[in-house]
């Protein structure tokens, strides 16, 4: 656990000194402040709270901003320390391989973790400064958001993970993470959309569109904060709050297995590579 911790504190060291953490940082705290001010406007006309429409726009921003950050600080994480001959220096020292994909990972998170909470945290300070009312529905609501964005970054990390570990040089990581954020964020409910308007609810039922969507990290994020509580009549997805038969603890539960199948390849692939 210890060498876990090290090796944490080493990325979270290099993040700052790359400025990951200051870029990602200020990155999504501009943009949270920048939809706060302006999502806040047609509150008084649609009936919404301020922090339900803040909510509504952080949650769709992280579907498309977050897993690429994921992807940007994980994809040569593996592959980039062997090319620069570094990751041979960190294992001449009493680690274990699983220690070292386990800190990394820890580390990147952190980073993704910090970013996420400060900068969106700061849409919630400028709306207490505001005087705007808020509910403790509202609140918890947010919450739940910052938990479920900080793990849809983590199972981005793992997928940049695994990919480093698979290939043999840093531009086929960099090709697949582009790969895997396009088919995940852009293309996968495209084609699925394309599929139910031809369909017309023949094959693809409820209850099939139900399964198809926990092969998407990013619809599990959608469900688990737009189909929420108050927030989903506003994001325009009423109609699926109604019809998804899964809780939030289930939803959150496929997104952890989404963490640990790509993390567990990276720890399969890289303990059984030669350097």
């Amino acid at each position: 656990m210890k060498a876990i911790v090290v090796i944490a504190r080493k990325e979270i060291q290099e993040g700052l000194r790359n400025r990951w953490v200051l870029a990602a940082t200020l990155l999504l705290a501009g943009l949270s402040l920048s939809l706060t001010l302006l999502g806040s406007a047609p509150t008084g006309n649609v009936g919404a709270a301020a922090l339900d429409v803040v909510i509504v726009s952080l949650s769709s921003l992280t579907i498309f901003l977050l897993p690429l950050i994921a992807l940007l600080i994980s994809h040569d994480a593996i592959i980039g320390e062997m090319e620069r001959g570094t990751m041979i220096l960190l294992l001449s020292y009493p680690i274990a391989r699983t220690h070292v994909i386990l800190g990394k990972f820890l580390g990147h998170v952190t980073i993704l973790g910090f970013a996420t909470l400060v900068g969106y945290g700061a849409a919630a300070v400028a709306l207490v400064i505001s005087g705007a009312a808020v509910s403790a529905q509202s609140w918890a609501a947010f919450a739940s958001m910052l938990g479920t964005s900080v793990l849809l970054g983590a199972v981005f990390v793992a997928l940049g993970y695994a990919a480093s570990s698979l290939v043999r040089q840093r531009g086929t990581a960099a090709g697949i993470a582009v790969g895997v954020w396009l088919l995940l964020v852009l293309v996968f409910d495209m084609a699925l959309l394309g599929v139910l308007v031809v369909d017309q609810g023949r094959v693809i039922t409820s209850g099939v569109l139900n399964v198809l969507l926990f092969f998407n990290p990013t619809d599990l994020y959608r469900l688990s904060n737009l189909t929420g509580s108050n927030v989903s009549q506003f994001a325009g997805m009423a109609g699926l709050a109604g019809s998804v038969g899964h809780s939030f603890g289930v939803l959150v539960a496929a997104m952890a297995v989404w963490v640990a199948l790509p993390l567990g390849l990276a720890i399969v692939v890289f303990g059984r590579r030669e350097l």
